[in-house]
């Protein structure tokens, strides 16, 4: 697994957020959205779903939950920087919303 070069993130970053209403952004070197639900239910039953794929994908995300907001970062530790992992959980997450 390879840290992925600027032009990459930039170009990946854009195919992620191709026809999103809300896109995902670049903090801090990290990938990061914030999404919002009705109630802390439905934000919640969006959490567990997320951490179904997470498992799947061996790769967990940083987030924050407060009432019906999620915020999601996604970083690769290992090799302190963005790899194809999190874009590939990103897309994912994006299947669940």
């Amino acid at each position: 697994m390879s840290r992925l070069r600027p032009e990459e993130i930039r170009q990946a970053l854009e195919d992620l957020n191709r026809g999103l209403d809300m896109p995902w952004t670049l903090e801090q070197g990290r990938l990061t959205k914030t999404f919002v639900f009705r109630d802390f239910v439905e934000a919640f039953g969006f959490m567990a779903r997320v951490a179904l794929l997470a498992e799947q994908h061996n790769h967990h995300p940083d987030w924050c939950n407060v009432y019906r907001r999620v915020t999601i970062t996604l970083y690769t530790h290992e090799v302190n920087g963005l790899t194809e992992k999190d874009f590939a959980l990103a897309r994912a997450i994006e299947g669940v919303v």
